[in-house]
């Protein structure tokens, strides 16, 4: 079992740059995948990124390949992964989860078992 909890969202300007947290809680963390993931008012939840369990594989969508970058820290006293996220745009502008899974890296959101609450992004122009 994992708990999740995002942070680090806020109200930015287009271009700026924030990077989101997820602090992991439970004892098999460093075994699971993360990926991160957002929604949008009105539309449906995407994928964003995901990281296998030793962090050397890595998936991005092509929406946020180049501005977005995934990365994570299995030491035992900082379980977190981290979403760095540059040049935003106006279109970045939704609320971001942070979940995890057994086995290998998916952009199949589905395939994820945990997830976070959430952590609200806006971007304005």
């Amino acid at each position: 079992q994992v708990q999740l909890v995002e942070s680090g969202g806020g109200s930015v300007q287009a271009g700026d740059s924030l990077r989101l947290s997820c602090a992991a809680s439970g004892r098999t963390y460093t075994s699971y995948t993360m990926g991160w993931f957002r929604q949008a008012p009105g539309k449906e939840r995407e994928f964003l990124a995901t990281i296998a369990w030793r962090g050397g594989t890595t998936y991005y969508a092509d929406s946020v390949k180049g501005r977005f970058t995934i990365s994570r820290d299995n030491d035992s006293a900082n379980n977190t992964v981290y979403l760095q996220m540059n040049s935003l745009k106006s279109e970045d502008t939704a609320v971001y989860y942070c979940a995890a899974k057994t086995g290998m890296a998916s952009t199949i959101i589905r395939s994820y078992d945990y997830w976070g609450q959430g952590t609200q992004v806006t971007v304005s122009s």
